[in-house]
């Protein structure tokens, strides 16, 4: 297969499959951790969570980091095991595509500050790049 083509389904790849794990794990959250007593809202809908956010308690950010760290691993991971070339760059590009996301996520929804850094600096290109190492990328850039 020409690399080029195999690059650009790479990266489709690991977007596609990042999406699936990140979704998957953010609709099941509130059945593995419930909600705070009264809190009643649609995780998949962005204004219902906005409202209810403030009323999370610490352990209600833990599946949502998973989602977005879980994500981006195996994401990176698939980009970087289907690339032909620049593996590890392929993968920190994965990081990079759900860094923004999960930037954008942090200015419409919000959340304490410990879970913004926590989310923003674990999550994202640290576990990109164990998706690209895991894959058979080298530790360059």
């Amino acid at each position: 297969m020409n690399p080029i083509v195999r690059n650009v389904l790479a990266v489709l790849a690991g977007i596609l499959v990042g999406i699936i794990v990140n979704g998957s794990l953010v609709a099941l959250s509130t059945t593995i951790i419930p909600l705070p007593e009264g809190v009643v809202l649609d995780p998949m809908d962005p204004e219902s969570l906005k409202a209810a956010i403030s009323k999370f308690e610490p352990q209600n950010f833990i599946m949502p980091f998973l989602a977005h760290a879980l994500g981006t691993l195996a994401g990176a991971f698939v980009a970087a095991k289907i690339a032909s070339t620049h593996k590890m760059k392929f993968a920190l590009g994965i990081g990079a595509f759900f860094l923004i996301g999960g930037i954008m996520n942090i200015i419409d929804l919000g959340g304490p500050l410990w879970f913004k850094i926590l989310d923003l600096v674990v999550a994202y290109f640290p576990m990109a790049w164990l998706g690209g190492r895991m894959a058979g990328g080298n530790h360059q850039a």
